[in-house]
Formats: structure tokens, sequence, C-alpha cells
């Protein structure tokens, strides 16, 4: 197995990444599944996409924090309306909160072993502060 991680860009909140993922222009309809599921753009495809595809998940990256992760359905090839070639990565509807981590800005997405992903939060572990304040506190040891 074998995990994405990606940025959200223009998103502060997991609360504000689920609302987007409710738009019609933000999902796709997938043959073996009767809802429409989540899928975000990107550019090149994953090499060991068999392995991805084989439980692994994408780790959201959102505000600095590695906050959430979906699992990967689906990785398809697109064709855009420039002409070039594009991936979709279609995800499942539920959102699973993760341990908060710090990561660092980067473009695209990156593989993510099992080994180095943040641990699901329970349901007596999640938090409704901010972002920003989980951070703070996550980069002072608490």
């Amino acid at each position: 197995m074998l995990n994405l991680i990606k940025l959200v860009v223009g998103v502060s909140s997991v609360e504000e990444l689920a609302e987007r993922q409710k738009d019609p222009h933000n999902t796709r309809q997938h043959p073996q599944h009767s809802a429409r599921l989540p899928v975000v753009h990107t550019r090149t495809f994953p090499r060991q996409s068999e392995e991805i595809l084989h439980s692994g998940s994408l780790y959201r990256v959102i505000s600095g924090l590695i906050q959430c992760r979906q699992q990967v359905l689906d990785l398809q090839t697109e064709t855009r309306a420039d002409g070039t070639q594009g991936t979709l990565i279609l995800l499942s509807p539920e959102i699973i909160r993760v341990e908060p981590r710090a990561m660092r800005p980067f473009q695209g997405w990156r593989y993510l072993k099992p080994a180095d992903a943040p641990p699901d939060l329970s349901g007596t572990r999640h938090t409704n502060l901010p972002p920003h304040l989980q951070k703070e506190l996550m980069l002072l040891g608490l």
C-alpha cells in the first residue's frame, strides 16, 4: 500500500473541504459506485498506481497541516480542454481526520509511505480549534 499527499489550495478547514466536495463540478460518476465521488485534478499520473489503489489514501494539507485523508478509489487519465493530459483522483466521500502534522508547501502531489503517515484521530481526540491554533500547539509540543 502507498498513499499520496497533496495541498488543498483556497480552503481553510476540513469542513470547507467537505462543502467544496459537494459541488457537482468537483465530483464524477463512477460505474462501480451509485453516488458521485469527489475528484481531485492533477497533472501527472502516479507510476505506482497499483500500490495506491490497494487501499491507499490521499492525505490533505490544509493551512500548513496534514489534517485529513480520503481513500483513493480510482485513478483515471483525462484530456483537458486545452488538449493536455491530466489525471483524476477519485476519492471516497468519507473524510477521515488525522493527527495534525505540519507540512511545508510543495507543488503537485507526493508519495507518502504508511509508516510516515499521521495516525487517524479517534472521535474523542477530535478538535474544533482553528488550523492556525492547532499548528501553534503542535509546534509547542502540546
